[in-house]
């Protein structure tokens, strides 16, 4: 058996764990990666960025109907084979053979294989041609194996063999009837952007009583009214009884408990995410398999003794996010280099965005969130395209903006913006509830004119500015 040792060792190579690795790396530690896939991870060939290739001709074309000088040029649909096609270029075909070098470039340790602890700072590397390699860490191994698709157990579901994320991004296929368990983000926008590719019937089923349940009340009710008005059925508070494909046609059935049936070509399951630490070997220092792995806010795993094992990203369940996993691994990194570091912003600002149209965009605590929190908080509503620069971006700017305000301390304590490419409106939100940036200093950060940015006047003044 072939044995190395390194001052830290990653188990997986997404995003989190490539910046973990590579802030250690460059600080002067030796590391390996160990990826039983593709380095690179889930968000860049099955989640975040063939995602949003699979959106953006269908936001173009309608971005381009709301410009009634535009709105004529547009005849036809998005062109399905190309909108795959460069889905196919930004995934490499899944081929990750472009991702090696910015490890290597650093000398971290690539290392192919599924990767188990087998006892304190100890690793062992099962590869596909069944050798095994073990290795040691003399500072750190940090866990960072992401999620994966969680099922829900509606009786005969798993065996209609659904759709879940990774299949219906890598899909080349648009089936005339697509049905869309889930209304969260992944659900919500897999059902727009195969409505535009040229599904004739896409319905969405949501067992809450609402779309976007985690996000303030208005933002299902407005992407709701939007996602009808493309032709998506939306059933929103139903339950499933039973799933199952017809041996015969190759449909599947979904029947509610309601007695009413839905048939569709396929079905996309978007109802949750699991961790994926069930064969990591936790049993073997104490920890729980196929749970989430609870960490401190210096990302180190709780009930594990001599401060050794990490676990950063989707896999310890804070905030299933990429750019929040890359976060932590900042923060976890800083702290095996030696350095002060703490992820608190996983508490109080988590930004998100939902890349339907129009976009859900929010960070920071919800209305509810607050109060629940017992901040005295006072709201302020806006709707986002009653601007100058929204009725330049076009007609029927739907949605609305709102800012959660702790009113003791006259600071952004959350921010909700809902409308068509918003999302570059987050970040001054996030900037201001991180910084703890007074309402009466930020009444002197004009907006420039005419810009949708200009809501940020509006909504201060809302509050009496």
């Amino acid at each position: 058996m072939k044995t190395r040792t390194f001052d830290v060792i990653v188990i997986g190579a997404g995003p989190a764990g490539e910046n973990v690795a590579g802030r250690c790396a460059e600080n002067g530690m030796a590391v390996a990666i160990i990826e039983r896939e593709l380095v690179g991870g889930e968000c860049s060939y099955w989640g975040c960025m063939p995602s949003k290739v699979l959106l953006r001709a269908g936001d173009v074309l309608a971005a381009a109907r709301r410009v009634p000088g535009a709105a004529p040029a547009v005849t036809g649909g998005v062109d399905a084979a190309a909108t795959f096609a460069l889905r196919d270029q930004f995934t490499s075909n899944w081929d990750d053979t472009g991702s090696l070098p910015w490890l290597t470039d650093r000398k971290i340790a690539i290392v192919r294989g599924t990767g188990s602890l087998t006892g304190e700072r100890a690793v062992e590397v099962h590869a596909s041609d069944r050798d095994v390699e073990r290795l040691t860490a003399t500072t750190a191994v940090v866990i960072a194996t992401g999620t994966s698709a969680a099922i829900p157990p509606i009786p005969g579901l798993a065996e209609s063999k659904p759709w879940n994320n990774r299949d219906i991004t890598m899909t080349s296929v648009v089936p005339a009837r697509l049905l869309v368990i889930g209304g969260g983000a992944i659900g919500l926008e897999m059902a727009q952007a195969f409505r535009r590719l040229g599904s004739a019937e896409v319905t969405v089923f949501e067992a809450g009583s609402r779309l976007q349940a985690r996000e303030e009340p208005f933002v299902g009710v407005e992407i709701k009214a939007a996602l009808e008005a493309e032709g998506i059925g939306i059933e929103v508070g139903v339950g499933l009884r039973r799933v199952w494909r017809d041996p015969n046609d190759g449909s599947v059935n979904i029947e509610l408990n309601d007695d009413r049936t839905f048939v569709g070509d396929e079905v996309l399951v978007a109802a949750g995410r699991r961790p994926s630490t069930t064969t990591l070997g936790l049993e073997t220092i104490g920890l729980t398999p196929g749970k989430y792995i609870d960490v401190d806010d210096q990302l180190r795993a709780t009930g594990v003794a001599g401060g050794w094992l990490y676990a950063v990203g989707d896999c310890n369940g804070r905030a299933l996010l990429t750019h929040m996993g890359k976060y932590q691994a900042r923060a976890a990194a800083d702290v095996i280099l030696g350095r002060e570091a703490s992820a608190w912003a996983d508490h109080t600002a988590v930004p998100r965005v939902t890349f339907t149209d129009p976009q859900i965009c929010a960070v920071g605590l919800t209305e509810a969130q607050a109060r629940e929190a017992g901040v005295d908080v006072r709201t302020v509503q806006h709707a986002t395209g009653a601007t100058a620069g929204g009725a330049v971006v076009g007609t029927s700017f739907l949605g609305t903006s709102q800012l959660v305000i702790d009113h003791a301390r006259r600071v952004i304590v959350g921010a909700t913006f809902v409308g068509p490419g918003v999302q570059e409106l987050l970040h001054s939100a996030t900037i201001a509830i991180v910084g703890e940036v007074t309402l009466d200093r930020l009444w002197h950060a004009v907006p420039s004119f005419p810009t949708v940015s200009e809501v940020w006047l509006r909504l201060l003044e809302a509050y009496g500015l």
